[in-house]
């Protein structure tokens, strides 16, 4: 499924990244460890966290993962969007807490396996 459809069913807010939103989404993770997110995640993940700082975008681009959400209404810091845009790398933000956004996506066919 494409990102932006996600976006779209999920009303996510497009904080970064706006021009990759065709970026194919398959599975998704979800953790708010660094370490976690760099030992398992997979190529083209979508990554639901809470964490807001810059080194998000490090890990995510360090995993190419194909996103990130922000959960709970969490705003990405100023310097996390300067990164992000800097490499492309879409954050998109959801008012849901992260148990209902993963059963949401879930519902959308991305699973973790």
């Amino acid at each position: 499924m494409k990102l932006a459809e996600i976006v779209e069913k999920l009303q996510l807010t497009v904080r970064t990244g706006a021009g990759f939103l065709d970026r194919e989404i398959t599975r998704g993770y979800a953790s708010d460890l660094m370490s976690d997110v760099m030992a398992n995640a997979n190529e083209g993940d979508l990554w639901v966290t809470l964490q807001i700082h810059q080194n998000i975008v490090a890990v995510a681009v360090m995993r190419s993962l194909g996103g990130i959400v922000l959960i709970n209404g969490r705003e990405p810091e100023d310097a996390t969007v300067e990164k992000a845009e800097a490499e492309g790398l879409p954050i998109l933000v959801s008012q849901m807490p992260a148990f209902e956004l993963v059963g949401r996506l879930f519902e959308l066919g991305i699973s973790g396996i």
